[in-house]
């Protein structure tokens, strides 16, 4: 899968914490990669994450099964590579679909949520986090939220706990 957005996001940091669970948890095989615009806060991110129970050959993704698009930015340059029959997931605050792509489009309104329930959009990333793993079921959210108690400080963590549990139902089916 391929997480984008921009920098200060909380792009690469998901992408991280969904390797480490995928790993450490759940007994799989991860990669996690990482590029940078230009400017450190504001640029372009990407974050590629293969997540396997066999051996990874290869550790950047070149047509993700599943696409993370946090800006339109990051949609307009990656839309074009999603596998056909994979899973498109946008923020529809920052992202208009523009494009038909053959591809599941799920658009939420994560940050909105995040803004509203939580009211801190520091745990946006987190709740874009939550969807993908609701809508995907590559791991379980307890090893999200296991990996989270060992990077957070404990002062922290029921608000990056509601922000998962946001997403979680964000993504699950109606």
């Amino acid at each position: 899968m391929v997480f984008s957005g921009s920098g200060g996001q909380g792009v690469i940091t998901a992408a991280i914490i969904l390797a480490e669970a995928a790993v450490i948890y759940d007994h799989l095989n991860a990669v996690q990669s990482q590029s940078y615009g230009a400017a450190a806060r504001g640029g372009s991110t990407r974050s590629d994450v293969v997540i396997a129970d066999s051996t990874i050959h290869y550790p950047k993704v070149l047509q993700p099964n599943v696409l993370v698009c946090l800006t339109q930015t990051a949609y307009n340059d990656y839309y074009p590579i999603i596998r056909p029959g994979g899973l498109l997931i946008t923020d529809t605050r920052f992202v208009k679909i523009e494009k038909k792509v053959d591809a599941r489009q799920v658009e939420l309104p994560m940050y909105r949520t995040v803004l509203e329930q939580i009211g801190k959009p520091i745990v946006f990333n987190i709740c874009m986090l939550g969807a993908v793993v609701s809508l995907t079921r590559l791991v379980h959210p307890d090893s999200i939220m296991k990996v989270l108690e060992t990077r957070i400080p404990s002062g922290f963590l029921e608000m990056n706990r509601k922000a998962l549990d946001l997403g979680i139902a964000m993504g699950a089916p109606e």
